[in-house]
């Protein structure tokens, strides 16, 4: 089975989309594209889906824990024991 199957055109604008990093690789509505200037191909090998969906898993998470806990812009930070001076 080949890895890509040809799109005949560009994607749905209605399909929500997902860029992963700053890969060529796009997930739309639950599947992944390879999309360049020239068009888009469809992404069919379950194992390259498989490891690109691990692959965004792991960005998303690190997403999460770069993000983290914010506290609010006017609050100083806790010092240790949890108190404020």
């Amino acid at each position: 089975m080949s890895a890509l199957a040809s799109a005949s055109g560009p994607l749905p604008s209605s399909a929500r989309s997902e860029h992963l990093a700053r890969s060529p690789a796009v997930r739309r509505d639950g599947r992944w594209w390879l999309v360049a200037t020239s068009g888009s191909v469809a992404v069919t090998d379950p194992v390259f889906t498989g490891q690109l969906n691990r692959f965004a898993a792991a960005m998303a998470a690190a997403d999460q824990a770069v993000a983290g806990p914010r506290l609010p812009q006017d609050q100083p930070p806790a010092h240790p024991g949890g108190r404020r001076r």
